[in-house]
């Protein structure tokens, strides 16, 4: 058997671009992003799934790798790949965010710890429901969803696309504002109750000027707010339906393909 140089770079060529489009993937959706997780592990999974995949791949057709154009397919097989998993990161950052809005008006925002997926300080009410969030994306089988997207774009979406339009890039970030919307949501109850709390503090304060205010409100609005938290913890589940939902639906608007 004869491997000429055509039928190597067609191989190099059939190999690197998917390649490109699903390291993407892994390096940015939730889970598989994690600065916890070693490169060399992302780099094997990537590798892994494109040898998975590229039976089902058609072959690229007419590639020069040494050329100006692959550095351009490259680029933009990335670009679908992070397109693709940085939905999923909006999805996740959502109750993030819902949790530091609670955690700032309960004055449990003093609590923080280091976020292992991005390095950063967070209110610890914000990193539980990011744990929590990331455990119910996986319950779900998110990374297999989006695994299915990636697979699924190569067919909606081949190689080479035929311009670089053909990314909704706008639309990724108008559906961010999907983001902001259903934190305030699911914020929306605890906000509403510990505005009455400190209402109620500030008449004490004009009714009895004696009171600390200071000795007596924070420990008051911090088990308010944990009670509260508590109280309403049941729309996380149905807020995080609706949401998964939606990224589930607009992944599918953004490689236009059908949900099955």
């Amino acid at each position: 058997m004869e491997f000429t140089a055509a039928v190597i770079n067609q191989f190099v060529a059939d190999f690197i671009l998917p390649f490109s489009r699903i390291s993407a993937l892994v390096m940015t959706m939730i889970g598989f992003s994690a600065k916890t997780i070693p490169g060399r592990v992302k780099l094997f999974l990537s590798f892994s799934i494109t040898f998975a995949i590229l039976p089902a791949i058609p072959p690229v057709q007419d590639i020069d790798l040494m050329s100006i154009t692959t550095a351009i397919l490259l680029g933009q097989q990335m670009i679908i790949g992070v397109m693709i998993g940085f939905v999923t990161v909006m999805v996740v950052n959502t109750f993030t965010l819902a949790g530091q809005i609670i955690a700032m008006q309960s004055g449990l925002g003093f609590a923080s710890l280091v976020d292992p997926a991005s390095g950063m300080n967070v209110p610890a009410i914000g990193q539980f429901f990011l744990i929590l969030s990331s455990l119910l994306f996986w319950v779900m089988d998110g990374h297999l969803a989006y695994l299915q997207f990636v697979v699924a774009s190569f067919d909606t979406l081949p190689i080479p696309t035929e311009h670089l339009s053909s990314i909704k890039y706008r639309e990724i970030v108008e559906w961010g504002s999907w983001m902001f919307a259903t934190a305030l949501s699911l914020a929306l109850a605890p906000i509403t109750a510990m505005l009455l709390i400190n209402f109620s503090f500030g008449i004490m304060t004009r009714a009895a000027p004696q009171l600390n205010i200071f000795a007596i409100g924070f420990p008051i609005t911090m088990m308010a707010g944990l009670l509260i938290m508590w109280l309403t913890f049941g729309n996380f589940f149905t807020h995080f339906e609706l949401q998964w939902q939606r990224a589930l639906d607009f992944s599918c608007y953004l490689i236009d393909c059908k949900m099955a």
